[in-house]
């Protein structure tokens, strides 16, 4: 925000041309963090799995296309909560649901099964909630989820089974790397929409904010009237109200539209982030206070 210049240009070379390049490393270390067993899981705990699946692809985009009108923000901006909104869970989730002491056998096999089908339900909703905001190229939306998510992810599937613990530094760099890449990813989409921040920011951190705060919530009572158990209604609903910004983000890029799509997944990366480690830590406390 102060200092966008640094974000914008090196020398010549579009700062922005890595965020793809990045997020597909990012992906292939939440591949390597992932194996077949975890979509598995649809097959031991299949109503928990399709509940979270229902819960998670018509909540937050319809939440997102809510909130984009209510706000009557301008039309780009409005398409970037919607596509927040029709983002699969990512790998963040299933750290708050450990933290949490939910249910991370279905947290893990939510955002394995979530990731495999995006490449058709988030054009699909991008299409029918944010088409009216900006064009939806179905195929080129799709084309960039499976080179974003799913080939790296894919690599990083075959990678755990046939080299995991082998290069070890490679194990211990991963994390680094990936810490690093979204760091610089949310830096440099705030630099490129610095001006739109400046004009609707707080509004669009409360929208944010209202958009993973509902989430968690109507997650969690979904669940519950489907007859879940508490832990997880706990999953569900981390599972909901925290989206894969970061792959929001790059659809945004392929999109031509960074500074303006892209600003809403980097504002909520970081918020639910937030929010959910506070959410995870005040269910930890409740869970051991209970035992």
């Amino acid at each position: 925000m102060l200092y966008p210049e640094i974000f914008l240009n090196w020398r010549g070379f579009e700062s922005s041309l890595l965020i793809v390049p990045l997020l597909q490393v990012i992906m292939f270390g939440v591949g390597t963090e992932m194996s077949l067993r975890d979509f598995l899981g649809v097959i031991q705990m299949p109503k928990g799995v399709i509940v979270g699946m229902i819960c998670q692809f018509t909540i937050m985009p319809l939440l997102g296309f809510t909130l984009a009108k209510g706000f009557d923000f301008p039309s780009e901006i409005a398409a970037g909560l919607i596509l927040v909104g029709s983002s699969p869970s990512g790998l963040a989730s299933n750290v708050m649901s450990y933290l949490a002491k939910a249910n991370l056998a279905l947290s893990v096999t939510m955002t394995a099964v979530a990731t495999a089908i995006a490449p058709v339900l988030t054009p699909f909703l991008m299409s029918m909630l944010g088409g009216e905001f900006v064009p939806v190229d179905f195929f080129g939306m799709m084309w960039s989820i499976v080179q974003i998510v799913i080939i790296p992810v894919s690599l990083g599937l075959a990678f755990n089974g046939f080299m995991k613990g082998k290069i070890k530094w490679l194990d211990q760099l991963m994390p680094g790397i990936s810490m690093g890449g979204i760091i610089l990813i949310i830096g440099v989409i705030t630099a490129n929409g610095r001006e739109s921040l400046m004009e609707i920011g707080l509004l669009l951190i409360l929208a944010c904010f209202l958009h993973n705060a509902l989430g968690y919530i109507l997650g969690f009572f979904a669940s519950k009237l489907a007859g879940l158990d508490q832990k997880s209604c706990k999953t569900i609903a981390l599972e909901v109200g925290m989206q894969n910004s970061g792959l929001a983000s790059g659809i945004a890029l392929q999109m031509g539209k960074i500074a303006t799509v892209g600003l809403a997944p980097a504002v909520f990366g970081p918020l639910m982030n937030f929010t959910g480690s506070l959410l995870a830590s005040y269910w930890r406390k409740k869970s051991e206070e209970n035992q």
